[in-house]
């Protein structure tokens, strides 16, 4: 079977490249063609940059790039803004050129906001509409798109949990990154938008070190562009003026997926204090690695931490310092929260698992002639 993907990619940075990146490498060990199709940046095996971000005929270009390909499923990555302006409104007239060429597409929805306004309610229902399948990660999130779709819609949606790695600690990833070894390190990571609510952490962190004082808060990540320029300068004016500053450490640059890894891997706790989540690609990897984690009550988190016993949930301040402190000076417990995690990805969630789903959902999709006769499916 060909599919052919519609995505950022790596070495682009953003984590629908690399959801993209570790899905096709799963689909490729299961003798599967893959073509990337993806935004002027993306490059590797069977990648083809064609398009970029704002472009007026990003449409066109995608279309025409992955047409030459003849896939038998196309599979869009969708995220707002994306596809273009106005939420990423370029990728509807994408998905009906291939449903005109009666070529099957799916269409995976990243983000899937529990409160839906009037323009994205617009643009999800056409989507689904000119979708063959649509894949959210989260149950909850099926509920939220059966409220505001037409009943006749909602049949193609089918829930296929964020992917995960199985892979190994790095053992020495401290020494390597200039980190303390002797320290208990609290993480706070990825690109800095003030949905994350880091400034959470950095207020609650001198209340931790009073009842921890061998730890250190690490605050890992950067914006895009000059995207939150003031936000970012407003987490570093508050470790600025906060009494613990001294035991805060800031990286700053780019987090190539090495660099990413060790950083998990050099943390005994991250915390992830969303205000807003969909879903969260660094919960998966802090599962991957089995770093115990502490998160706010959104519901993508929430939801997550339930079924992976992986760690805390938090419904305000006090809640926060209280598990930090509990994972931080209680080895037996987060050697539990570790290998729940470990575990979970292993049964449930491991790249090859969902590389499975997905390869049952485009069978599903996929043509098969009605003989009576052996079919074999070439790669």
């Amino acid at each position: 079977m060909r599919v052919g993907f519609i995505s950022t990619y790596p070495p682009t940075e953003c984590g629908i490249a690399t959801y993209t990146q570790f899905l096709t490498e799963a689909l490729r060990k299961k003798a599967t063609d893959v073509y990337i199709v993806c935004h002027i940046g993306g490059s590797g095996q069977q990648v083809f940059p064609a398009f970029d971000y704002e472009d007026g005929d990003l449409a066109e270009k995608a279309y025409s790039t992955m047409v030459r390909f003849t896939p038998d499923v196309v599979h869009v990555q969708h995220e707002y803004g994306l596809f273009g302006k106005h939420y990423g409104v370029s990728v509807v007239p994408l998905l009906i050129q291939f449903r005109m060429l009666g070529i099957p597409v799916v269409t995976t929805l990243h983000t899937v906001y529990q409160e839906i306004d009037s323009a994205h309610a617009i643009l999800l229902e056409s989507i689904v509409l000119n979708s063959d399948r649509v894949i959210i990660h989260e149950e909850y999130q099926r509920k939220t798109l059966e409220t505001s779709l037409p009943a006749s819609l909602r049949n193609k949606i089918h829930v296929i949990p964020h992917g995960a790695r199985e892979v190994e600690i790095l053992p020495d990833a401290r020494k390597e990154l200039g980190l303390p070894e002797d320290k208990k390190i609290i993480l706070i990571i990825g690109y800095i938008r003030p949905s994350k609510n880091f400034e959470l952490v950095i207020d609650i962190f001198p209340k931790v070190l009073e009842r921890f004082p061998d730890a250190v808060l690490v605050m890992a990540g950067k914006i895009r562009g000059q995207e939150y320029v003031d936000y970012r300068n407003f987490l570093y004016q508050k470790i600025a003026r906060s009494p613990a500053r001294d035991n805060i450490i800031i990286i700053r640059g780019q987090l190539p997926q090495d660099v990413f890894d060790k950083l998990l891997c050099a943390s005994d706790v991250v915390v992830l204090p969303y205000k807003i989540s969909s879903q969260s690609g660094i919960l998966a990897h802090c599962l991957s690695f089995g770093r115990p984690v502490v998160a706010s009550n959104s519901q993508a988190l929430l939801d997550t931490v339930a079924k992976t016993k992986a760690g805390l949930v938090c419904d305000g301040e006090e809640d926060f310092v209280d598990n930090i402190v509990r994972i931080l000076s209680n080895p037996d417990f987060a050697r539990t929260l570790s290998e729940n995690g470990r575990r979970y990805v292993k049964e449930h969630i491991s790249w090859s698992i969902v590389a499975d789903k997905h390869l049952a959902l485009y069978r599903e999709i996929t043509d098969i002639p009605n003989v009576q006769a052996k079919i074999i499916t070439t790669a």
